[in-house]
Formats: C-alpha cells, sequence, structure tokens
C-alpha cells in the first residue's frame, strides 16, 4: 500500500547484524529485492501480513521493526 506518511523501520540495522543483504531479505520473504528496498526507504509500507513476516523472521515484535514517523 502507498501512503503519504511511510513507516520508520529498523530493516537496514536487523539485516546488517545478520549479515543479510536485500536479496537475502527478498528470498526469506519469497518478494522482490525491489520490495525490500522500496520499504527500506520508506518508499512504500508493507502489508500487514508481510510486515508481521518479517517480525517473525527477526525473532522480534512488529512494533521493535516498524514505527510511525510521529
Amino acid at each position: 500500500m502507498l501512503t503519504g506518511e511511510a513507516m520508520k523501520n529498523s530493516l537496514p540495522e536487523l539485516r546488517s547484524e545478520r549479515d543479510m543483504t536485500q536479496s537475502d531479505l527478498a528470498d526469506a520473504l519469497n518478494v522482490s529485492r525491489q520490495t525490500v528496498n522500496a520499504i527500506e526507504t520508506g518508499r512504500y509500507d508493507p502489508s500487514l501480513p508481510l510486515a508481521f513476516a518479517i517480525a517473525r523472521l527477526f525473532k522480534c515484535k512488529i512494533e521493535d521493526v516498524f514505527s510511525d514517523r510521529k
């Protein structure tokens, strides 16, 4: 979903801690690398199922991955 107010996220840090590339993360989530890049740069907010899949993959709460920019 494209929105005017994108969420902040900690995906680059979470990936870095695990030595994952955007492609590695994309493969693990079954999405494109472009999708991961768009999420990381705030151009795209993931669907709720994708956001939960990201949190599950990194074994953390969704709030630890995503927060609003306000």
